[in-house]
């Protein structure tokens, strides 16, 4: 008899660790935030992808060697769908990296992560944020020089990055992006809607005034010269 031989098993990268996207309602809502604004902000940047909250492997033929970054920025990869990132057909190399942190992970954080991110993936920038203020300190940025990590300094308490072309601060006690060329903040989708229905509303309000001031401006000139045909007729 034959021995029968059977096909080599095919290696699985799982889509998900079976971990929660966050920790807290809170945790999950920085993310969700950041990701909107630096989508919207590069939307019309072909070759720039975010995203977040997915598996990275970075070591080919091993799927325990992989790290889920919160939310990272990639230069020179277009926007498609990916549902697993793979560094060995993908850019391997990762432009920025936000991780939402917490005292539960804080110590993986700062140890293990920025490990991985500077040595292995060659993040260019690693910024470290804790939405409670529970962990010291609560909001850091670092940029790699040569293979190690060196902390940014704030600008007007701002933290500079370099590869977004942005800055990252706090707004009324909230995580946001400022554009420093439009000395804008940036805002999520509900943001810029209701900023748009804001301004629209204001528009129609400065329009319907516009109009009540012309109408009475009419009336006002028709009385006079209603009162100037008077006069003229009493000559």
């Amino acid at each position: 008899m034959k021995k029968r031989i059977g096909s080599a098993p095919t290696l699985v990268y799982p889509e998900s660790d079976g971990e929660p996207m966050a920790e807290t309602p809170k945790h999950q809502q920085v993310m969700i935030d950041c990701m909107d604004i630096l989508r919207s902000h590069f939307r019309g940047v072909v070759d720039v992808y975010i995203a977040g909250n997915m598996l990275l492997y970075y070591e080919e033929g091993n799927p325990r060697k992989s790290i889920s970054p919160d939310v990272f920025m990639v230069r020179g990869l277009s926007k498609k769908e990916l549902r697993t990132y793979k560094t060995w057909e993908q850019p391997s190399t990762l432009d920025f990296v936000l991780e939402v942190a917490s005292p539960s992970t804080y110590a993986k954080e700062f140890n293990e992560k920025m490990e991985i991110y500077a040595k292995i993936l060659r993040v260019k920038e690693y910024c470290i944020y804790d939405p409670y203020h529970e962990i010291q300190p609560s909001f850091v940025g670092f940029r790699l020089v040569g293979d190690m990590y060196k902390e940014i300094a704030f600008v007007e308490g701002r933290l500079p990055s370099e590869t977004l072309g942005l800055e990252l601060g706090e707004r009324d006690g909230v995580l946001r992006l400022y554009d420093p060329v439009t000395e804008m903040w940036l805002g999520t989708s509900p943001e810029r809607v209701d900023e748009a229905n804001a301004r629209a509303s204001e528009a129609e309000n400065r329009a319907s005034e516009e109009a009540r001031a012309r109408q009475e401006a009419e009336a006002e000139l028709e009385k006079l010269r209603a009162a100037l045909q008077r006069l003229q007729s009493s000559e």
